[in-house]
């Protein structure tokens, strides 16, 4: 699935790539509604169904992905509920073996999230995951999400990397798309970005169900 010799650079993606999704949708979908529906004197079903436009219209937005957006518009403390629920992180299995093989291979490893810092920073509090990378970059940084076309030649400003000669592995469809237009040759997406979900199309892109498929020998 991966021709080792023929790659330099390892970009990856975080949330639903390498740390389980289920964290995510459980934050978004259980745990902020449950503490909206407190603040405003809701049912938890009314609070979901006033959540639920308000993702649907900021999603594929840089402000999906803020902490500080969502913070102002729902009048809560997103980082401090982040933090309420993150015993649910998860890194998947072989995620370590797989990053301590790819440095053993000389390989650059770079972490290519649409995350904010303030939830990469819980994040990789948690995990432990940072030493492993030689750059963690957050699309906030650029001012552009990772399904933006736009998005890839900014990157290339502060990460060179060979089109030809990098992998790139993400669980989302729009941002794998985004980056094969852009004419990353190596991509790859992710089966079962959330373990308590099932299977997900990922419409023709090759595609693992665990890292430990791709560890290099």
């Amino acid at each position: 699935m991966v021709t080792w010799e023929n790659i330099n650079t390892v970009m990856l993606d975080m949330d639903g790539t390498l740390l389980d999704l289920h964290f995510d949708n459980h934050f978004w979908l259980e745990h902020v509604p449950l503490r909206f529906a407190e603040k405003n004197g809701l049912t938890i079903e009314q609070a979901k169904e006033a959540l639920i436009p308000l993702y649907r219209k900021a999603e594929g937005t840089l402000e999906w992905y803020s902490v500080d957006y969502w913070t102002e518009q729902l009048g809560l403390d997103i980082e401090m509920l982040k933090q309420e629920v993150d015993h649910l992180i998860a890194v998947f299995p072989y995620v370590v073996d797989f990053l301590e093989a790819v440095r053993r291979k000389n390989k650059r490893i770079v972490l290519v999230t649409n995350a904010h810092g303030k939830a990469l920073k819980i994040k990789m509090d948690r995990t432990q995951l940072g030493g492993h990378f030689d750059q963690l970059i957050c699309s906030h940084d650029l001012g552009l999400p990772k399904e933006d076309l736009s998005f890839w030649g900014k990157l290339q400003t502060i990460e060179p990397f060979s089109k030809q000669r990098t992998l790139f592995i993400d669980d989302s469809l729009p941002v794998l798309r985004s980056a094969q237009a852009y004419g990353i040759a190596n991509l790859l997406a992710v089966i079962n970005p959330d373990s308590k979900a099932p299977a997900k199309d990922v419409e023709g892109f090759d595609a693992i169900q665990s890292f430990r498929q791709i560890i290099p020998a």
